[in-house]
């Protein structure tokens, strides 16, 4: 069990304790605000079933989400193709970089020994997950969204708008631009922090004694 626990360390960190303690902190948080301004309104509190399925808690967390992942989507491929010299988030771009067909083994993942249009997909199956993570999101950041901002005008005696109304509103691309510009401000801190300064035994960071402008790989 120890031995098993330290193998998965990282992805049980990062999941099972953060992820999990962050996540039930912003569903209470979120709980007891909108109960706040529900209470303000007149209206009656959320139980924690129903703020789970209110479009409160949808928008806030979808946005979030679709962030994310259309983030990580992004710099998984723009990694593929662009450099950053002296960047541990970066190929060296010095070197030609080119697809190289390696010798495949048993242990190999099923769709290298597969070969033919299974190996293609599976090329860019990371890319591809992460895309459709992100456009799950997005699907759900539209339809919680929408009903959140049609719940806000009927509260206001505005009608409802449609779908269409709503993603060509300004309050959608605010809810989605503030949280991409913030992604990848904290992606392009990442890559260009990593030329000059050191984190020991991460492999996010180049060995302490490596040269600012040398990359890794």
């Amino acid at each position: 069990m120890r031995r098993y626990l330290r193998d998965h360390g990282l992805s049980f960190a990062m999941l099972g304790l953060l992820f999990a303690g962050f996540f039930l902190g912003q569903i209470v948080a979120g709980r007891a605000e909108h109960n706040d301004e529900r209470r303000k309104q007149g209206q009656a509190a959320l139980s924690y079933s129903e703020y789970l399925r209110s479009p409160h808690f949808g928008e806030a967390t979808a946005e979030n989400w679709e962030s994310e992942f259309f983030q990580m989507f992004v710099f998984v491929l723009a990694t593929a193709f662009l450099y950053q010299k002296g960047s541990a988030e970066s190929k060296d771009p010095r070197k030609r970089h080119q697809h190289v067909t390696r010798r495949v083994r048993p242990d190999s993942p099923w769709p290298a020994r597969r070969g033919g249009w299974v190996l293609r997909l599976y090329e860019h199956s990371l890319s591809g997950a992460l895309f459709l993570l992100f456009t799950i999101a997005f699907l759900w950041h539209t339809r919680a969204g929408l009903r959140l901002y049609n719940e806000d005008r009927l509260h206001d005696g505005e009608p409802a708008v449609t779908t269409t109304d709503y993603l060509r509103s300004s309050r959608f691309w605010f809810e989605s631009f503030q949280n991409w510009q913030s992604e990848f401000l904290a992606i392009g801190a990442m890559v260009v922090l990593s030329i000059w300064l050191r984190e020991i035994n991460s492999p996010e960071s180049k060995d302490v004694q490596t040269p600012h402008w040398e990359n890794e790989e």
